[in-house]
């Protein structure tokens, strides 16, 4: 094992060197806004300076303490191969960060925390139909070190500029370090969790009357089971965010790690508390939308049954006419009451008798 750590510091530097020409931002095009949307050396809990670049913060760092804080926006491979050189970040990690779409989990490299967080974003809608989308998903990535942290960001939701500005007017917590835009961070996509299970728990209500009140009657003969898969999807989305990191954030919370300082670790018990609020909801969802569904489904059963009887009902009734109707179109010479005066109003008023007779048992035994 000590051979492999003095390779890598031997590795590591030659490494920076080579490949300090691609410093960042090297291969958009002029035109294009960089992936780079801040970089800042914060010391004693104070910004120090306006937009760097990062190896500029690193300098300062290195220089004169404090930290950098450098904040990027869907980097490409060749405009974050720079600063994963600068900082000597895990090309494992760095993979992860650049093509995105991973599953939220906390991963230590060497001196380097790596953490994924999923982000969700509720779409307001008017109304919820069959193809409404009721969140939307983003991701948020961190590479903490003892003197860094980096953000990369992924989705066009989950925006870390008003978290920075809070951050700054708090120099007290900001001096903590790296591990305390970390919480932040935590704290505040947790808090997104939160805002989202509330709105989605509006829209499951919704449901749930439309499904139940006798208004809706009419339209759950199955209509509104589009809905309440699309919900159901939706949550199962929520899911997939919430519920890999209850361990990341556990381990945060109780785990001592070098990398987070004590005094913020107390912090992140209270976001664990948050998540596990939160995990609890979305399963709640869950189970409940499966009630919905099978409620609404046994309704458009019973709807159907009702409608079969009454079909059933007044075939039986049509049958009785229909029957005499035969009876006395056979062309026999001798039938009974054929060349009676009154054999035809006498047949009718039978007819009718035997229909209202059988369309008031119908009616007492509740099939029509």
């Amino acid at each position: 094992m000590s051979m492999i750590r003095d390779l890598r510091a031997a590795v590591r530097p030659a490494l920076r060197r080579s490949t300090a020409p691609y410093e960042y931002d090297t291969t958009r095009d002029p035109s294009a806004s960089s992936a780079v949307v801040d970089c800042a050396v914060y010391r004693d809990g104070k910004r120090l300076s306006d937009h760097v670049s990062p190896a500029e913060a690193m300098r300062r760092v290195r220089a004169g303490g404090g930290f950098a804080w450098i904040g990027l926006h869907e980097p490409t491979e060749r405009e974050f191969s720079g600063i994963a050189a600068e900082f000597g970040l895990h090309p494992l990690a760095v993979e992860d960060a650049v093509h995105a779409h991973q599953r939220p989990k906390l991963e230590r490299y060497d001196d380097t925390l790596f953490t994924v967080f999923k982000t969700i974003h509720y779409v307001e809608h008017t109304e919820l139909t069959a193809t409404s989308e009721v969140v939307e998903t983003g991701e948020v990535m961190c590479f903490t070190g003892p003197d860094f942290i980096i953000t990369v960001r992924h989705g066009g939701q989950g925006s870390l500029r008003a978290l920075r500005h809070r951050l700054q007017d708090d120099p007290e917590l900001l001096a903590k370090g790296p591990s305390a835009v970390l919480h932040a961070i935590a704290d505040q996509v947790v808090d997104g969790y939160i805002a989202v299970a509330d709105a989605v728990q509006d829209d499951i209500d919704e449901v749930e009357i439309d499904v139940f009140s006798p208004a809706g009657k009419g339209a759950s003969r199955g209509g509104d089971a589009g809905r309440i898969y699309q919900l159901k999807r939706e949550v199962l989305e929520f899911k997939r965010a919430v519920a890999p990191l209850l361990r990341p954030m556990q381990q945060l919370s109780e785990r001592p790690m070098r990398l987070v300082d004590p005094d913020i670790q107390k912090y992140f018990r209270d976001v664990a508390d948050h998540l596990a609020r939160v995990h609890e909801q979305v399963l709640s969802f869950d189970d409940l939308l499966n009630s919905i569904l099978q409620a609404n489904l046994a309704q458009a059963s019973v709807a159907q049954n009702e409608d079969m009887r009454k079909i059933t009902s007044w075939a039986a009734i049509f049958a009785v006419p229909t029957m005499i109707a035969g009876i006395y179109g056979m062309n026999f010479d001798h039938m009974p009451e054929l060349h009676w005066k009154y054999g035809y109003p006498a047949v009718m008023v039978v007819t009718v008798a035997i229909c209202v007779t059988i369309h008031r048992g119908f009616k007492r035994n509740g099939w029509l």
